[in-house]
């Protein structure tokens, strides 16, 4: 079992969504200091000062997770100051949400650099000193844009689709090392947080209530799970791709569930909060 209680969290895209609010869960759970890694300094300072308000002890980064240099120097400071996070949770991400031919070259490489990079870029640089210790636990946010093809998000998926490798090789190789350096995958379908604002709910898929899924990801932390698929008709996607073939899987997932159209009317949040904010 992972305890939250006394521990020290870092959570990266920590200022908005998801990130924000399993900062604040595991706070009441009794954790003894949130770290929030986040690009948007007015985010960063409004949660610093909500939560201290409140009487716990949170400290901010501005920084961007794809940029290693950045990276390697907040997380000196944080080993310097408390040594490296008990719990790391990897949930800064973005998405463009159009077609391929439509993407620029910085779009692209924006989206790699946040949702693959920069998780591998923070990882690296606490990871050392984990091991070191013997023990350490990683949450990886991937999606599960990560289990199958969807019109729309194709350098989105891509970025989640090697997330969600390197998240699982990552597990293996920590299980080799040692019996209490955990890691937990979550691949969660579409999050009620702006983020994939104008989407249609796939059949059988309802969108996600922010809480909730904060919720159980902390759940799954507390009880050292390997992978957390939300909502749990996701559990079946690598059954059903395995079994069917492609063609078959692309009229189950395109005509019947209405996968390959959820993405038509996507607007996202407006340009103003893009732009500054990393969180899934």
């Amino acid at each position: 079992m992972t305890h939250i209680r006394k521990s020290t969290v870092l959570i990266t895209g920590g200022v908005s969504g998801i990130g924000k609010l399993m900062g604040s869960k595991c706070l009441h759970r009794g954790a003894t200091r949130l770290l929030v890694w986040d690009i948007n300094p007015d985010g960063l300072q409004q949660m610093r000062l909500e939560l201290s308000e409140a009487g716990h002890e949170v400290h901010t980064w501005q920084l961007n997770i794809g940029d290693a240099a950045q990276v390697q120097q907040a997380a000196d400071a944080v080993k310097d100051c408390f040594g490296a996070p008990d719990i790391l949770i990897n949930n800064a991400g973005i998405v463009v949400g159009k077609p391929f031919v439509e993407h620029s070259i910085t779009e692209i490489e924006r989206t790699l650099q946040v949702n693959v990079l920069g998780a591998m870029l923070v990882t690296q640089a606490f990871l050392p000193a984990m091991v070191a210790r013997g023990k350490g636990h990683i949450v990886n946010i991937a999606s599960a844009a990560g289990l199958l093809p969807n019109p729309r998000m194709s350098v989105y998926a891509a970025s989640k689709w090697a997330l969600l490798g390197w998240s699982e090789s990552l597990r293996l190789e920590l299980e080799q090392t040692g019996p209490q350096l955990k890691v937990t995958t979550v691949t969660p379908s579409y999050i009620d947080t702006g983020m994939f604002a104008g989407v249609k709910a796939p059949f059988l898929t309802p969108i996600l209530q922010p809480d909730t899924i904060a919720e159980a990801i902390l759940q799954a932390v507390e009880q050292n799970k390997i992978l957390l698929r939300k909502p749990f008709i996701v559990n079946l996607l690598p059954l059903l791709r395995g079994l069917l073939p492609t063609r078959v899987f692309d009229v189950v997932a395109g005509q019947w569930f209405g996968v390959y159209t959820s993405m038509n009317a996507f607007t996202g949040r407006p340009a103003a909060d893009t732009k500054p904010t990393h969180a899934t």
